[in-house]
């Protein structure tokens, strides 16, 4: 476990520190979520045939089709160039996200790993109960090396 007594020198401080720091984080928390509800972006596909409006969530707000070459393409190839389209539009809006968390969120975890599901449950809370563990969470979580996927469990 942290010892908090090396770091600060009364308990009282540290209430302050912790305090302080939730405060910026309550304050970046309202900035982001302010960008969000401002924020739009633009995406245009790599022909430049379709673009794409995106809200601050990664939602499509607008889809133009510039010219008539869309009109010639066999359904499944509009569809990949739809499906492309909608990904690097969403990929903007996260990475426009997570540029405005700045630092890793919490620790070990960004912003976009989270939002876009890179990482699994267990792997989040593996990085959330370690720095309480301490030299214990060499282990593992409930008994599961952080480097077993096959989720066996430890017996002895």
């Amino acid at each position: 476990m942290k010892d908090w007594s090396a770091e600060y020198g009364s308990v009282e401080e540290a209430g302050e520190a912790a305090l302080s720091a939730l405060d910026r984080e309550h304050r970046k928390l309202t900035d982001v979520t302010n960008m969000i509800d401002e924020e739009s972006t633009t995406v245009r596909s790599k022909d430049r045939s379709v673009s794409m409006d995106f809200d601050g969530r990664g939602e499509i707000t607008g889809i133009t089709f510039h010219g008539t070459k869309y009109r010639g393409m066999a359904p499944a190839e509009l569809s990949h160039l739809l499906v492309e389209t909608i990904r690097a539009g969403r990929a903007q809006c996260m990475q426009k996200v997570a540029d405005a968390m700045g630092e890793d969120f919490l620790p070990g975890i960004s912003f976009a790993d989270l939002a876009t599901g890179k990482m699994d449950a267990e792997d989040i809370f593996q990085k959330l109960v370690s720095p309480f563990l301490g030299d214990e969470a060499g282990d593992g979580i409930l008994g599961r090396s952080p480097k077993d996927t096959q989720g066996g469990s430890r017996n002895g």
